[in-house]
């Protein structure tokens, strides 16, 4: 006798997931950013869109232009990933200063020897966004400036206070951090892996910086 099969119903369609708007704005922002990391800023938001599973107009609902979805990925990988902390390491006289240039630099290279943030701050450089100018504004003020003071206090030279930083001073601090920078362009943009871990470079490069800057340094001031 043959038995009768049952016939399943197809399932009904499923709705689209309802988020709240907090939600949906941080998801759309981590995939911008994503996103951004693999195709530069030429990418259209309409494959944004496409990738988030949700249509271009309620993107736009959320950031009215590409301009503001672009301000907020600044936002969310280049200032939202500075640490306050930083700046108390590499001002605390209690230690030594090799070591909170280097403990500074091997948490910075944390942060940003990244895929996506080592690709985003070229791909916004070769855009001309603007950004880079203002990253490296707020680097200077919040790190190199800081870094001037401790090795001019550290070889006993005049306070930045009594005599402004010079340009090759500035110089100096900006071949140490291009140098651990480019640790990143090897990695992610040449697709060259590092032979040795990054905290021993940065030591050494740290190292390096210190046994040569003081030869730029303002003369000490006679007593």
């Amino acid at each position: 006798m043959k038995t009768l099969s049952k016939t399943r119903r197809p399932a009904p369609p499923r709705e689209q997931q309802r988020l709240d708007p907090t939600e949906r704005e941080a998801i759309i922002a981590r995939e911008a950013v994503s996103f951004f990391a693999e195709h530069g800023f030429e990418g259209q938001t309409r494959e944004l869109a496409r990738r988030l599973g949700i249509t271009q107009p309620l993107l736009y609902r959320y950031f009215p232009s590409k301009e503001a979805l672009i301000e907020r990925v600044y936002q969310e990988v280049f200032v939202g990933r500075w640490n306050p902390s930083w700046e108390k390491i590499i001002t605390d006289r209690s230690v030594p200063l090799k070591a909170r240039l280097g403990r500074f630099y091997r948490e910075y290279a944390q942060v940003i020897l990244t895929y996506e943030w080592i690709r985003l701050f070229m791909f916004a450089g070769l855009k001309n966004l603007g950004l880079n100018a203002r990253y490296l504004k707020m680097l200077r003020e919040r790190a190199f400036e800081k870094v001037i003071e401790e090795i001019r206090f550290e070889y006993g030279r005049p306070s930045t206070g009594d005599l402004p930083i010079t340009v090759l001073e500035i110089e100096m601090v900006w071949g140490l951090h291009a140098a651990i920078f480019y640790l990143g362009v090897r990695q992610f943009i040449y697709s060259m892996p590092l032979e040795t871990d990054v905290d021993s470079i940065i030591d050494a490069k740290v190292a390096t910086f210190l046994g040569g800057v003081r030869t730029v340094l303002p003369a000490k001031t006679s007593p």
